[in-house]
């Protein structure tokens, strides 16, 4: 495939990976050497591809919010925004929630599941499901949540990889430093910009490892993927699937149509790149170097948009994980015959809506708060082992609309605040032929 386009290799990579991995599942599956190949080639070979995207975040991230908010010239143009921002955040999740919970009350996936399969699969999985009872006991939902935003020390927050903590600090050191003056902050700035710059190269270092990095990931999955869990809690995944079908064509299309004027077709068509590398790495903060190269090469979206949107985005709006929880939820809820009222739903879904808010955006880091919102409404946190097992295929999926929701909300609060800017200047604005830049990688950085 040389000389094909980036995401033509990816999904030669993800179909090559996924057909090899079946192929050996179903030919070999109790054979010692697929898990000597699982373990000591593809897991590392993915592995090393994730570390790639996840080795750039924390300095994307710090250099995207920090030139966003300097680059908004206006203070005061960071309220309106942060409002653009988490009011579409907010209004894409709950519409993702309330279309899981329309979807699972309608096919009641959890009342067909034979009683002996639910017992193989807690005796199967009661290990894991363990492990996540008592990460969920320890992750603090709640008003801690709220606190530990603010970090002690953000260098930490940095290493860790708490997100939350270095979003904020990266927000107030650019209002900080926009307040100095352009004079005072110019050689920081300078500095800063130039990190920026180097992060783009390592971006595309990375994304050249991504076909074979996709290849390995898939397989390592696949490869150890069984039809009889696939079988049995097959009504339940078509449920989430379908669920983040729907949200991905219908609801995230309307809203890049209504808000962004943007086709559909030409959404889905230039996100091809990024809808494979959320659907291989299963994370938001691995995407995300992809969703901000999407959103500037691709649909034209300012540096201080995208840099501000796009890092709040992979940590805090999480479509395809709210649709996810409230699905799964309910199916074991339904499962273990715990009725559930429409008032009870309701909580269910301000719930889901909040921890999606909450989750790592890493691979199933909704887990563990998930299983505190099972046991807040009386499900059985253990009951977690019932979709562990198929968990992995399903956090693939819904990272897509996690990160397509991302793009979405940059591109509409872009055009919102070019028809502002054109406004203010008596519709002198940006020519609409300029938001659509070279998309080379030479230009990108050019405009870096």
């Amino acid at each position: 495939m040389r000389g094909s386009p980036l995401h033509l290799k990816i999904l030669g990579g993800l179909t090559t990976g996924a057909v090899a991995g079946v192929v050996g599942n179903v030919l070999w599956r109790d054979a010692p050497w697929l898990d000597c190949v699982v373990d000591n080639v593809a897991q590392p070979a993915g592995q090393i591809f994730l570390r790639m995207l996840f080795m750039v975040v924390v300095p994307l991230v710090f250099t995207s919010l920090v030139l966003g908010v300097t680059g908004l010239g206006d203070i005061s143009r960071l309220g309106r925004l942060s409002a653009r921002t988490f009011g579409l955040f907010l209004a894409t999740t709950i519409a993702a929630g309330t279309l899981g919970l329309v979807l699972v009350n309608v096919v009641g996936p959890g009342r067909v599941i034979d009683p002996e399969v639910r017992a193989g699969l807690m005796a199967q999985f009661e290990g894991q499901a363990a492990e996540r009872v008592a990460a969920a006991a320890q992750s603090g939902f709640g008003i801690q949540t709220l606190v530990a935003i603010v970090p002690r020390n953000p260098i930490d927050s940095a290493a860790r990889g708490d997100m939350l903590g270095l979003i904020f600090f990266s927000v107030i050191f650019g209002v900080a430093l926009a307040s100095l003056g352009r004079e005072r902050a110019k050689p920081l700035l300078d500095v800063v910009s130039s990190i920026a710059g180097a992060v783009e190269v390592l971006i595309g270092y990375a994304m050249k490892l991504a076909p074979v990095g996709v290849f390995a990931l898939i397989f390592a999955v696949t490869a150890r993927f069984g039809f009889e869990l696939l079988g049995s809690l097959g009504l339940y995944a078509a449920v989430v699937l379908v669920g983040l079908l729907i949200h991905q064509l219908g609801v995230l299309t309307f809203v890049a149509r209504t808000f962004a004027g943007v086709a559909p077709a030409v959404l889905l068509r230039r996100s091809r790149t990024l809808m494979m590398t959320a659907l291989s790495t299963s994370s938001s903060n691995a995407t995300l170097p992809t969703t901000v190269r999407t959103a500037r090469e691709e649909f034209g979206v300012s540096h201080e948009v995208s840099g501000f949107v796009l890092p709040l985005g992979a940590t805090m709006n999480m479509n395809g994980t709210a649709l996810f929880e409230g699905v799964t939820v309910l199916f074991l809820a339904q499962a273990f015959g715990v009725e559930m009222s429409l008032v009870t739903q309701a909580t269910v879904l301000a719930l889901v809506v909040l921890t999606a808010v909450g989750s790592s955006g890493v691979p199933s880091g909704s887990i563990p708060l998930l299983i505190v919102v099972l046991e807040t409404v009386g499900v059985p946190g253990e009951g977690i082992a019932l979709v562990l097992g198929i968990d992995r295929i399903l956090d693939m999926a819904r990272t897509v609309p996690n990160v397509t929701g991302d793009l979405v909300t940059s591109i509409a609060v872009d055009r919102w605040e070019r028809r502002d800017a054109e406004r203010r200047d008596g519709g002198r604005g940006t020519p609409r032929e300029s938001r659509h830049p070279d998309r080379s990688h030479e230009a990108a950085l050019a405009v870096s």
